[in-house]
């Protein structure tokens, strides 16, 4: 796979270094230098304490996020600043308790610009996503601060391949801004895959369109108007084979086949949704390198790019261009006063809410991967506890296992204190931020062999992010799995066996009573043989967060849960 330096200098730019001019007689040639810092994946990390690490250091945090965009802002002309989706959405307590209207507040106060839609901005649906655009007061929850009613953002949400019954887009498909003279063009889109990502009853109606057909033929239109420099900002990704922040060392996923079916007029592409960062150079149709990059996630990470644009051919110099990813170390930045503002603001509200003792643990309960939540196609933990408290929520219903979706945990719980509440206490914010996404709970009726389509359909298709996704499994549940994943990253095949219930071997006949949640019963994440259950056979069984937090009241302290309740056979 193509490499990049560091800073990113395309390979036909290094061939001729030395003949070409310094980048201060080039501005003296007439070329516009813009600069364009990105991100992706924000999902409101405003607290300093929850984005994580770069290379073993504290990274990110809204504060520190400002304070390194506004220094590498410093002595530019022109800058923008963009993103590539999911600014909103799976967010921790902070922001996720208020519908993340602390998340758009302080993504004002740093200034972002324009970004394009991701999966998890329509968590809460289509006119929520149009309240945080717009502004105004949350339907049931009111105003948070009566005397300053929630303005929206000042920044503006794309959605080209969103489209509703009509072929019309909630939100514009595309931005243009023009420097010097030049018009440059940002097409902001989500993955094609985002329906099954998403509430169904959110996106009713609407269509989640190809994202290299979309964005070609809105170039073929952007170049009838004579626009020729243009970036997409696309919320799907792919997976390097390291973890190199301004690497691209065997990138694999959904990106590469995008890439190299985006037109040719395509300068740059900003990507997102995999939480993974990477600095690439792929070849475009007509052979020439195009960046391609992503920012991490949680704002730990900012990509700066930056571009030649040429007035006399209304285009980008893209042999000139310099693309670096910038961690956002703590240590060497010191917290940007209006995002600290907006931090400040809302403090007050999340203790109220979010420090309520609801349980205790006897030791960490993580998420899967080598980096906590970083690989969902592994038994976790974490998942499993969630699994185990909405079976015990639901056996009054009858309900003998529980299946939750690995993407549903959204972070860990951690035994050690993080804000006076003792060892081991779990409070109500933590619980949120671990599991936020406020689904019901339905108890259905499934046939053995529907239960064995349910655990192949983990394999996900092709043109998924994830080649697997593991679904968690309630105490008393077990199985045999083999997988094959592909030299190029895609699940090319599952072999589910010796599949029990208490010790029982399933019956393909039998009916059995199964917990899910609503995200999945409605098919999200490519479990489709759920949908096909009659909703009017489904038993409501609360709320996933109340099911968890009542679990942890019960059984305190709560031990972590073994995993190996599925036996990988190789």
């Amino acid at each position: 796979m193509i490499q990049t330096g560091r800073p990113l200098l395309f390979a036909a730019l290094l061939a001729l270094a030395a003949f070409l001019p310094s980048k201060g007689s080039l501005a003296r040639d007439g070329l516009l230098p813009l600069q364009l810092l990105a991100i992706n994946d924000y999902h409101g990390h405003l607290e300093a304490g929850t984005p994580g690490k770069v290379n073993g250091k504290p990274a990110g945090g809204a504060a520190f996020l400002a304070a390194k965009l506004r220094a590498l802002r410093h002595g530019k002309k022109h800058s923008l600043t963009v993103a590539a989706g999911d600014m909103i959405g799976g967010s921790p307590a902070f922001s996720g308790l208020f519908h993340d209207e602390p998340s758009v507040e302080s993504l004002n106060a740093m200034n972002l610009d324009v970004t394009g839609v991701g999966n998890h901005e329509f968590d809460e649906g289509v006119t929520e996503l149009l309240r945080m655009q717009k502004g105004g007061c949350h339907p049931k929850d009111g105003c948070y601060f009566p005397d300053q009613p929630f303005k929206g953002a000042d920044f503006q949400w794309l959605a080209a391949n969103v489209v509703d019954g009509a072929g019309k887009t909630p939100l514009p498909p595309y931005e243009i801004r023009k420097f010097g003279g030049v018009d440059v063009a940002f097409i902001g889109m989500t993955l094609e895959g985002t329906g099954p990502l998403v509430a169904a009853e959110g996106v009713k109606g609407l269509r989640f369109l190809n994202e290299a057909e979309t964005a070609n033929r809105i170039v073929r239109d952007l170049k009838a108007r004579n626009i020729r420099a243009i970036v997409v900002l696309l919320h799907e990704g792919g997976i390097p084979a390291t973890g190199a922040i301004d690497g691209c060392e065997g990138i694999s996923g959904p990106i590469v086949a995008i890439n190299a079916a985006l037109d040719a007029e395509i300068d740059a592409v900003i990507t997102g949704h995999t939480h993974r960062p990477y600095n690439c150079v792929m070849m475009d149709p007509a052979g020439k390198p195009r960046p391609v990059t992503s920012a991490y996630a949680f704002g730990r990470v900012v990509t700066e790019m930056n571009l030649m644009l040429d007035p006399k051919t209304d285009d980008v110099r893209r042999d000139l261009t310099e693309t670096v990813n910038h961690p956002v170390y703590q240590e060497a930045l010191k917290p940007d006063a209006a995002v600290t503002k907006v931090i400040e603001k809302w403090k007050p509200l999340v203790a109220n809410a979010a420090k309520v003792p609801v349980g205790r643990i006897s030791a960490d309960i993580n998420r899967g991967g080598a980096e906590p939540g970083s690989d969902r196609g592994v038994e976790s933990a974490a998942g499993n506890l969630v699994a185990d408290a909405q079976l015990w929520a639901t056996s009054p219903a009858g309900a003998v296992v529980a299946f939750m979706n690995p993407g549903g945990v959204r972070a860990d719980l951690g035994f050690k204190a993080s804000a006076g509440e003792g060892d081991g206490v779990v409070t109500y914010g933590e619980a949120f931020t671990f599991q936020p996404f406020g689904n019901a709970l339905y108890t259905i009726p499934m046939t053995g062999a529907q239960i064995v389509t349910l655990l192949k359909q983990q394999c996900q298709p092709a043109k998924a992010s994830r080649p697997f996704l593991f679904l968690a499994v309630s105490t008393g549940f077990s199985y045999s799995l083999k997988k094959t994943i592909s030299a190029d990253g895609k699940c090319a095949g599952v072999e589910i066996s010796d599949v029990r219930i208490r010790g029982v071997p399933l019956a393909m006949a039998a009916r059995y009573r199964v917990t899910v949640n609503s995200f999945l019963a409605d098919g999200g994440d490519n479990f489709t043989v759920l949908k096909e259950i009659d909703r009017n056979l489904r038993v409501d069984g609360g709320k996933d967060l109340e099911a968890l937090t009542n679990y942890l009241d019960a059984f305190e302290p709560v031990e972590p849960p073994l995993t190996g309740r599925v036996t990988i056979l190789k």
